[in-house]
């Protein structure tokens, strides 16, 4: 039997994923979170077996809750729920610890594959996180300019691009708004961007926006 935790800021999300996963026989325990904070409180309570994890959570990001979760404990199998999988975050993910990666037009049927997949301990790749993979290797593919970016300076940028502010960015990361903007302006000088509207504008064009569900 399995226990899964939900984490996902919008409420419509969660009560979705619930409904499908309450249909599943060998699902006997759904606990849900609206935050990366309170996704690892409920850790602490009582262990789940897999984390369906949002991609894009307020606050606390999907690469420092994984990072923390497998801290807690390695036996927890997060899978990443993404409005896409444009490189390179199922790579860094997965490096993270990540045990899934799904975008969020998977039908019911290849969710609960993924959880029973990751449950048995092996990973799992939705289609198009595999195709991005796939083409990542592939000679002659061109490499995403994204890719040179560090994961934490990758954190960054999925923040600065979500509207949010340095000092913003600070405290939702625990760090000093002075190494946010370090980490800002190599972010433009590897990518050779000049502003947060430039940085939005290659985002966008590289398909790295999470598109909301809620």
């Amino acid at each position: 039997m399995i226990h899964v935790l939900i984490v996902d800021d919008h409420d419509l999300v969660r009560a979705g994923l619930r409904r499908i996963l309450e249909d599943s026989p060998d699902i006997h325990t759904i606990t849900e979170a609206a935050s990366g904070e309170s996704a690892l409180q409920a850790c602490r309570a009582g262990l789940p077996d897999v984390v369906l994890l949002d991609l894009s959570l307020p606050r606390l990001s999907a690469f420092e809750v994984t990072a923390r979760m497998q801290r807690l404990d390695r036996r927890m199998r997060v899978i990443i729920l993404a409005g896409h999988a444009k490189a390179p975050y199922p790579t860094r993910l997965l490096d993270a610890g990540a045990y899934g990666y799904l975008t969020k037009d998977c039908d019911a049927k290849e969710l609960l594959e993924a959880i029973r997949t990751v449950h048995g301990g092996q990973r799992y790749i939705g289609a198009e996180a595999a195709k991005q993979l796939a083409l990542s290797i592939l000679p002659g593919t061109a490499d995403s300019p994204f890719d040179e970016l560090s994961s934490r300076e990758l954190e960054v940028m999925q923040r600065l691009t979500e509207g949010n502010r340095v000092p913003d960015i600070a405290s939702m990361m625990c760090l000093s708004p002075k190494t946010v903007a370090t980490y800002k302006y190599r972010i433009y000088d590897k990518l050779g961007t000049r502003s947060e509207v430039d940085l939005l504008r290659m985002a966008m064009r590289y398909g790295l926006l999470e598109t909301n569900t809620g």
